[in-house]
């Protein structure tokens, strides 16, 4: 398992760290947790860069704003606030925490002032959703869909927090859209 870190780009071997349908390079990774420093420099401890994240969603407060805390580990967050689900429709993929799309239902962005070489998230959602992934000049690089609603349940023949993922060089952005609905995100994942 990949080793958990507090201190951005602190370094962490794993070669199982994240294992997907896209077999993504086994390499270098750490789980992600967020930093409330200010400034926009980097902290002076940054020492290795990480070759893949995950993020540590638990670390961050019900109901929080989920902006900026991810920024020294490579992404910024619009539309996107921690929740602990008390709806059972939703469960989290692990641990107790997800994001949600909110102030406005049905959407999140990530952005990364890197570009990134994948996106890999699990989305529970009460709609059909996209994973649509832009270059730097906003072109449409690739998307990957869930087709339906997947609320834990339900009839729907997509279980709970299906993933999706995108693979392709130099993704500046990804947006998860589910059309008015609700959706939350687990387990998100990047790579250089």
């Amino acid at each position: 398992m990949a080793k958990q870190s507090s201190l951005p780009w602190e370094e962490a071997r794993d070669s199982e760290a994240f294992e997907s349908a896209a077999s993504f390079k086994e390499s270098q990774a750490v789980i992600a947790s967020p930093v409330r420093e200010i400034g926009n420099s980097e902290p002076k401890h940054l020492t290795v860069k990480p070759v893949c994240a995950r993020l540590n969603l638990e670390d961050l407060k019900c109901f929080e704003g989920v902006e900026k805390q991810f920024h020294y580990w490579g992404v910024l967050f619009r539309n996107a606030i921690a929740l602990q689900p008390s709806n059972p429709a939703y469960p989290p993929r692990s641990g107790t925490t997800v994001l949600m799309g909110a102030p406005d239902s049905g959407w999140i962005e990530a952005i990364f002032p890197k570009p990134v070489c994948f996106v890999c998230c699990y989305v529970t959602s009460s709609q059909r959703t996209i994973m649509s992934a832009y270059d730097a000049q906003d072109n449409l690089l690739l998307r990957s869909e869930m087709p339906s609603a997947n609320l834990a349940g339900s009839s729907s023949e997509i279980l709970p927090n299906t993933q999706l993922s995108v693979q392709s060089p130099n993704i500046s952005r990804i947006t998860l859209s589910a059309f008015d609905g609700q959706l939350i995100v687990d387990d998100f994942s990047f790579g250089f």
